[in-house]
C-alpha cells in the first residue's frame, strides 16, 4: 500500500462509520427497565471532543456519559495555590502554565498576585520555565501541574540538570487512584470507565486491571477523535452488557498494555506517590505526586519556608461558597445543576476553576454546549 493511501484509511470522523457507531450504541443502551447506563470519563480532552464534535446530541437519551476527575487545574487543591501565591507574594519569580493564574486559592489566584505586582510568567512547558531560569540569576520556581503525560515531562527536565536557580512546586496528580474514590462513592452509580488514551500511552491500559479486579467495572482505553470516543463507548456498553469486568484497548495506535516503560522509569525516578486533598472531592491515597528525596535540592517546599497564614484571614466570597465544582468534577452533578454557571460564572468571571481551565466541564461546556437537544435532527447527526 503506497504512503498516501495508507493515510486515507486513517479517517476519525467518517459520517457513515460515526451513524454506524450511534446506531450500535442505541442498540446497547436498551433496558427492559429503561433504567439509564451511567459511564464516565476522566480526561478533560475527552469532554471537549464530546463536546467540539456534538456527540451527545447524538448520545442516546438514556445513555448518561459523565466527565469525572480529569481537569488537572480543576483538582488543584486550594493550599496548594496558597503556596504558589504565598511565595510570589514574598517576591518569588513563579512561572506556570496558563490555566493555572486564575484557578481561586483561599483568597486570591496567582493572576492577583500578578496584578499586586509579584512576578509570575505563563509558559507553555517545563522547558521553557528552565530557559527563564536559565537567564536569571534570581530564584525561578515551577509551579507544576497535570497528570501522567505532564509528569514525565517534568520529571526529564530533573533529571536533565536544571540550573541551580529552579526548582518545582510540584502539583501533579496521578490518576488511577481516583478512579478508586469514584468508584466506590454510590452517588455516582457508575457501571464503566473510559480511560485518556494519552495518559496510558505513558502507563499501559494493564495499569487499570487491578482496579477492574477490585470494582468488578469495566474500563476500555480511548482516544480523542470523534470515532474514537463512540467505539470506545460501543465497547464499554457490550462489556456492561455482557457483564465482563476487564480492561479493553480502544487505542491500539498509541496505547500498548505495557506502555511507555523508559517514560514511566523517568516518572518514578523523580517522583514519589502521596496521598492529598483534591480539590472539592476527597483525600485521595497517592493520588499526588512529589519529589523525592533525591530531588529535594529542587523542590521548592523544601527549598522555601512557604507562610500562606496571611492568606486565610479572608472569608471565601459567598459566590464560592455556592459553587458545585467539586460535585461537579466527582460526577454527582452537571454544570447545568449550578444556578451560578452562565450567570455569574462565565469564563471571563469564573468563581471556580471548573470554569478557569480549558478542560474543566463548565468552561467546555459553555463554550461549547453540555446537552444540546437535537434528538429531532439525530438522523442527520454525522
Amino acid at each position: 500500500m503506497r504512503p498516501n493511501d495508507a493515510l486515507q484509511q486513517l479517517k476519525f470522523r467518517d459520517p457513515v462509520r460515526a451513524r454506524a457507531l450511534r446506531d450500535a450504541l442505541e442498540r446497547l443502551v436498551w433496558r427492559a427497565d429503561h433504567a439509564p447506563v451511567s459511564v464516565m470519563h476522566v480526561c478533560g480532552s475527552h469532554e471537549q471532543a464530546i463536546a467540539k464534535f456534538g456527540l451527545r446530541a447524538a448520545f442516546p437519551r438514556d445513555l448518561q456519559v459523565i466527565m469525572g476527575p480529569g481537569c488537572p487545574v480543576c483538582v488543584t487543591d486550594v493550599p496548594e495555590v496558597d503556596e504558589a501565591v504565598a511565595l510570589a507574594k514574598q517576591g518569588v519569580r513563579i512561572a506556570s502554565y496558563g490555566d493555572m493564574l486564575r484557578v481561586p486559592g483561599t483568597s486570591q489566584s496567582l493572576a492577583d498576585a500578578k496584578a499586586d505586582g509579584a512576578q509570575v510568567d505563563v509558559v507553555y512547558s517545563v522547558t521553557q520555565a528552565v530557559d527563564l531560569a536559565r537567564d536569571t540569576d534570581e530564584e525561578l520556581v515551577f509551579f507544576a501541574s497535570g497528570f501522567e503525560t505532564t509528569a514525565v515531562a517534568t520529571a526529564a527536565v530533573l533529571l536533565d540538570d536544571p540550573p541551580d536557580n529552579f526548582s518545582v512546586l510540584s502539583a501533579h496528580k496521578y490518576i488511577p487512584p481516583v478512579m478508586e474514590i469514584v468508584a466506590e462513592m454510590p452517588e455516582t452509580k457508575i457501571e464503566g470507565f473510559l480511560a485518556a488514551g494519552h495518559a496510558a500511552t505513558i502507563t499501559g491500559s494493564a495499569v487499570f486491571e487491578k482496579f477492574v479486579e477490585r470494582h468488578g467495572l469495566p474500563v476500555v482505553v480511548a482516544g480523542f477523535e470523534p470515532l474514537d470516543v463512540l467505539a470506545g463507548l460501543v465497547r464499554l456498553l457490550e462489556l456492561i452488557n455482557a457483564g465482563e469486568a476487564k480492561v479493553e484497548n480502544a487505542y491500539p495506535r498509541c496505547v500498548t498494555r505495557e506502555g511507555n516503560a523508559h517514560a514511566q522509569e523517568l516518572l518514578w525516578r523523580v517522583f514519589r506517590p502521596t496521598g492529598g486533598r483534591w480539590r472539592g472531592i476527597a483525600h485521595v491515597p497517592n493520588g499526588n505526586l512529589r519529589l523525592r528525596d533525591e530531588f529535594a535540592h529542587y523542590d521548592t517546599r523544601k527549598r522555601f519556608t512557604i507562610d500562606a497564614s496571611a492568606l486565610w484571614s479572608y472569608a471565601p466570597p459567598k459566590l464560592v461558597q455556592q459553587c458545585q465544582c467539586g460535585d461537579i468534577m466527582a460526577g454527582i452533578a452537571s454544570p447545568s445543576d449550578c444556578a451560578l454557571f452562565g450567570n455569574e460564572c462565565t469564563p471571563d468571571t469564573p468563581v471556580g476553576a471548573c470554569m478557569v481551565s480549558a478542560e474543566g466541564t463548565c468552561k467546555i461546556w459553555h463554550q461549547y454546549g453540555g446537552h444540546p437537544d437535537l434528538s429531532s435532527m439525530k438522523r442527520g447527526v454525522a
